[in-house]
This record gives structure tokens, C-alpha cells and sequence, in this order.
């Protein structure tokens, strides 16, 4: 199944909604940089509490600018009205306490409407079109509440990245400075020495590497680290069943398939 979103490329999905790949564009796109020898300036944005920080009328707007009809808009408003929350400990409960403002934890529509939100302040940028192209198309990359900024210079990566935060705090989104993180892929290695960079008032941490969507990348385009993380996984993933890998009381078939189901693609996962 794929879904597209403007200004985010297409994503693809399994049946149980688990993200495959991001359309391989990505690895291939900083794969043709590194061969060109072309620098990629990248910053991986955290939002901060994301779904706590929505602000629910700017919500309802943006559902309506959407096209959502108002009927869905205002059953969607009951279910965000006067929520509260209390804490059990052991048998006590506390008092009421209100929830002002953000979406619900857990709330399955929850992740839909965030996505409304951020897809509304991402077709508000207005891309530098100096900056960096994906397919084409945008130089942003959203998955979740982790929004990839890409650019070829770093003056253009701050001017794309102050225009996403200007249009995200609309929605009450608010950077994390902590999770954020900014990386220099360049063969160059004088370009990834910069300790870190300062965008918007907010200073982000430069690194060599940044795990990014259960892949590891580096300020090289290094596939060694990655190749290792996956056997890690792989020989854990392994150890976790050895006991019935080893039991007599399985057959050689039911070993295989589990082998096969459980095993394999976890090691064959971005393959």
C-alpha cells in the first residue's frame, strides 16, 4: 500500500503499517552526493513533546482547510473537549486534572491528526530553490515527528529550517535543541569538525552519525556501522529463539519457517 502527502515523499508500508523503506530515494540520493563529491548538510529535527504541543483550534482549522468535512471536524472536536487525566497509585486515584492543550496519548486518530498538522506547516515552507532536490521535489523528508531538513550550503539549510520552525510554532510545535541534530556528509573531513551550529536562536549538536529510521547514517556515507548494527540485531534476533532452534521436540520444517519468519527479516530488513 502507498500513501503520498504532499511535500513528503512516497512512503510504503506493509499490511501491518510498519515502514519498509522511504522509496530508497534517500540512500540513493546521499550514495549519487558522495560519488559526485558533492557536500550534503543535514539536520534532523526532533519536535519537542510533539503531540502535548498541538494547539487544537489552530487543529480544527487546518482540518477544514484540508477539505475535512465539518461534520468529521466537530465529531473530532467532541473528542478532544474537556479531556483530563489522574494518576493510580496502588488502589489511590488523584483529582482531575485537565488536558488544555495537544492530542490524546495512545488515541489511535492521534497520529493522523498530528501528520495534519505537520503537513500543513511543511506546505507553508517556501523551499530555498538553491537547496538540495529528492526526486524532484522538496528538499524536507517526514516520517513521525522527525523532519529531515536537507541543503548545499548551510546558509541554505538555515533558511529552510527557520522557515519550518516559523510555520511548525504556528501550530504550537516547538523544536527540541537537545534531540535535534545536525550532520555534514562531505569527503572532506575538516567539514564534519564543526562542533555544532546555530539556527533560529537554537544551537544543535553536529555528529558523525545519526540513527535515522532504524539506519545508521554517517558524515562519510560509511555502510560499515550499519552492516554491523544488523548483525547485532540478526545474532540477537537468534539468540532469542536458540532454545527452540535446539529442541528436539521441533521439527526440522518448523525450524526453518522459523528461521525464515523471524530471523531473516530482521537481517534482510533495508535489503
Amino acid at each position: 500500500m502507498r500513501k503520498k502527502l504532499s511535500g513528503i515523499i512516497n512512503v510504503v508500508f506493509d499490511v501491518t503499517g510498519r515502514l519498509l523503506i522511504i522509496y530508497s530515494a534517500f540512500a540513493k540520493y546521499l550514495k549519487k552526493k558522495w560519488e559526485y563529491n558533492e557536500v550534503v548538510h543535514q539536520l534532523f529535527i526532533d519536535f519537542k513533546k510533539a503531540y502535548y504541543s498541538v494547539r487544537r483550534e489552530v487543529l480544527y482549522k487546518i482540518l477544514i482547510e484540508f477539505g475535512i468535512p465539518r461534520k468529521l471536524v466537530r465529531l473530532i472536536k467532541m473528542t478532544l473537549t474537556e479531556p483530563f487525566s489522574r494518576v493510580r497509585v496502588g488502589k489511590n486515584v488523584s483529582d482531575k486534572s485537565p488536558i488544555r492543550n495537544g492530542l490524546k496519548q495512545g488515541d489511535t486518530l492521534s497520529p493522523v491528526l498530528f501528520n495534519f498538522a505537520l503537513e500543513y506547516a511543511i506546505r507553508r515552507v517556501q523551499v530555498n530553490q538553491d537547496g538540495l532536490k529528492l526526486n524532484c521535489t522538496h528538499q524536507l523528508l517526514a516520517y513521525a515527528d522527525v523532519v529531515t531538513v536537507l541543503g548545499g550550503s548551510i546558509h541554505t539549510l538555515k533558511e529552510n529550517t527557520e522557515a519550518l520552525v516559523a510555520a511548525a510554532r504556528e501550530n504550537g510545535l516547538e523544536v527540541s535543541a537537545d534531540k535535534t541534530k545536525y550532520m555534514v556528509m562531505s569527503r572532506d573531513q575538516n567539514a564534519g569538525r564543526i562542533h555544532s551550529v546555530r539556527i533560529d536562536n537554537s544551537t544543535f549538536e553536529s555528529v558523525d552519525e545519526f540513527k535515522y529510521l532504524g539506519t545508521t547514517l554517517t558524515n562519510q556515507n560509511a555502510i560499515q556501522e550499519e552492516i554491523k548494527s544488523i548483525l547485532r540485531s540478526g545474532n540477537a534476533c537468534y539468540y532469542s529463539v536458540q532454545n527452540l532452534l535446539s529442541s528436539r521436540l521441533l521439527s526440522k520444517n518448523l525450524k526453518i519457517k522459523i528461521y525464515r519468519t523471524i530471523i531473516l527479516p530482521v537481517v534482510l530488513y533495508w535489503f
